[in-house]
């Protein structure tokens, strides 16, 4: 069961950062701080990918919430994987 935990600790600090890099585009000059740098690294490269298929709408980016879901759906299948593997 520490796996588990393990497992979904990392996928919630991952979503959390994530929405703080999304929310961080609200305030001018964030991404140019020290946080928004690292976070920059951290989430730009998952981003991206959403980012090249799901072209903005207007001014809104909704790759961000598909992004999200996406990493949800991998989430839930990691664990349905994991149930296999350790019991």
């Amino acid at each position: 069961m520490a796996i588990f935990t393990i497992v979904n600790y990392l996928f919630q600090i991952y979503s959390i950062a994530l929405i703080v890099y999304i929310l961080m585009s609200w305030i001018p000059a964030a991404y140019g701080s020290t946080v928004g740098r690292i976070l920059a690294k951290i989430c730009d490269p998952y981003l991206d990918i959403f980012r090249r298929f799901i072209p903005p709408i207007g001014m809104i980016d909704i790759s961000p919430i598909v992004a999200l879901f996406v990493l949800n759906l991998v989430q839930t299948g990691v664990f349905y994987v994991l149930s296999y593997i350790v019991f």
